[in-house]
């Protein structure tokens, strides 16, 4: 199950979102001005995520550890955990390019568009834990989907085409780069690499289910259709490769699809590459 956000008290949330350091009331009393900030906390915040590639382990305790100080000298700034995780999801959206061109271009627009935000989600692994049934609403990431927005403008879908459009490639480009992401993770936590993982059980597949390929022919020749080992034989290389000419060739089905549905002129074009 993914993280929830928003479950803070929303008008802490939305202000600081919205307002950041403005936010706070002036400073009145006499003596040295505070050591923190709400950016210093946030980028703390973040770096623990990062560092620990989840959001699972991320407290007031150890963000005030990282910054030198008490955990209640953050409350000051921030009410809460549930706070912090919202500010620090809209903040590391702000990473993202959003000058998106509108015309006739859009494919190249939203392929770029996507490569982007799954390199972004590599880079913060963490953001794929928080779960989008309830948006944090911030600036950045509305300015992501802002992008998104205009870079499809030119296929001039209906707004029910397009909203479904635009989750679904989302949906897309998050559930790439979770699988890559998990991927990744089970390689450092087992200390077993993904090419020796499968090699154990394909072997022992094809000992005690010799006629798989006869019982499952469909999805033996799925498996045929991986890339070929690197040169090298790194087999990290093997699968960032697979999965990237896999994403590569989902996401052009998908604007395909979208030229289809658009009922654009390249529409016939794009159905006989």
């Amino acid at each position: 199950m993914g993280i929830i956000a928003g479950q803070g008290d929303p008008t802490a949330s939305m202000t600081l979102l919205w307002k950041g350091e403005d936010a706070r009331p002036a400073r009145k009393a006499p003596g040295p001005k505070p050591g923190l900030t709400v950016d210093a906390i946030v980028e703390a915040a973040v770096a623990v995520a990062d560092e620990a590639a989840s959001a699972a382990g991320l407290s007031m305790r150890t963000v005030a550890e990282r910054l030198g100080c008490s955990s209640m000298a953050l409350y000051t700034y921030v009410p809460g955990k549930a706070e912090l995780l919202d500010l620090m999801y809209d903040r590391v959206h702000a990473e993202l390019p959003i000058d998106r061109a509108a015309g006739d271009d859009w494919r190249t627009e939203v392929t770029t568009w996507a490569s982007e935000l799954k390199e972004f989600c590599l880079r913060h692994p963490w953001v794929l834990q928080v779960s989008y049934a309830r948006p944090v609403l911030g600036p950045h990431e509305q300015a992501v989907l802002e992008a998104l927005l205009r870079a499809l403008s030119g296929a001039r879908l209906e707004a029910g085409a397009l909203r479904a459009v635009v989750s679904s490639l989302f949906h897309f480009v998050h559930g790439s780069a979770r699988t890559t992401a998990e991927a990744r993770r089970a390689a450092a936590v087992t200390g077993v690499a993904d090419r020796d993982w499968w090699t154990a059980r394909v072997t022992l597949l094809n000992e005690l289910a010799p006629d798989f390929a006869d019982r499952f022919p469909l999805s033996t020749r799925l498996a045929s259709a991986r890339t070929p080992p690197a040169a090298d034989g790194d087999p990290t290389d093997t699968w960032e490769r697979e999965t990237d000419r896999v994403f590569a060739a989902g996401l052009a089905v998908l604007l395909d699809g979208i030229e289809a549905a658009a009922g654009s002129p390249s529409a016939e074009a794009g159905a006989g590459r």
